[in-house]
């Protein structure tokens, strides 16, 4: 312990000058803690738009704010988003990308605000597109083992008429298919009862023959939905399509 010696006027002086010093080191701490503060947020913001699963929860939904078609009514919202883009498609599929085969990807979206669960018979959506010389065609969508089989052979696989949703998918014999499904299965809607305050989403797959202008003015058609409870059918969805804003492809 240090002793000191100071008169009782200059030990005054002391003490206010100890006090000012003080009140100085702690504005210089304050303002040392708020710089800090700043270059941690600034690091986490630069590190989640660096983190691909952070991305990747953030994508999980569709942004209400982005341009995306959709219908809604009875507490239930069907949302489209078609993938037009081939940068865009080959990031979400890679070497299973349906674009390669003429195949128009559409991932849809189902949001139940309701108490009840509602049935949606997936079978029965439609895509509906203008041809160029006016004329509209429903097309039925493809499941994911024969937009496989497409992709691997282009022009040389012929659609089969197997049950859109399967128990256990059955091998085809071709080991590339077969690779290819793989990659598609997980990707595709094969749900078909949004729960209560819950949602659905998954990809659908419309062969539209190269022609992805065809999506410009493409509806998709869901006329089968009802409340399970009740067994009160639903009015159909229709969701335009228009010329809807397609998000880039984010660099890896």
């Amino acid at each position: 312990m240090r002793t000191r010696y100071y008169s009782g006027s200059r030990e005054k002086m002391r003490t206010t000058s100890g006090g000012a010093e003080a009140s100085h080191s702690k504005m210089t701490r304050r303002s040392l803690s708020l710089f800090s503060s700043a270059i941690l947020l600034l690091c986490g913001g630069l590190g989640a738009q660096n983190n691909p699963a952070a991305h990747k929860e953030q994508q999980a939904t569709p942004n209400p704010g982005a341009a995306l078609a959709h219908d809604h009514h009875d507490g239930l919202t069907v949302t489209a988003d078609p993938y037009t883009d081939k940068a865009r498609s080959k990031e979400k599929f890679g070497k299973a990308n349906p674009l390669d085969a003429g195949i128009l990807p559409v991932e849809i979206f189902m949001r139940n605000e309701t108490n009840e669960p509602i049935h949606v018979d997936i079978n029965t959506i439609q895509l509906e597109v203008q041809l160029r010389k006016g004329d509209r065609q429903e097309l039925d969508w493809l499941p994911p083992e024969d937009v496989a089989g497409l992709v691997a052979h282009p022009g040389g696989v012929t659609p089969s008429n197997r049950p859109r949703i399967a128990g256990i998918p059955l091998p085809s014999g071709d080991k590339k298919t077969d690779k290819l499904a793989e990659i598609l299965r997980p990707l595709t809607l094969d749900a078909d009862v949004v729960p209560p305050m819950g949602a659905l989403h998954g990809f659908l797959y419309f062969n539209v023959n190269y022609e992805m202008s065809l999506a410009d003015s493409a509806v998709l058609y869901v006329p089968d939905a009802s409340v399970i409870a009740s067994k009160k059918a639903l009015m159909f969805y229709e969701v335009r399509f228009g010329k809807v804003r397609q998000a880039p492809a984010t660099s890896p």
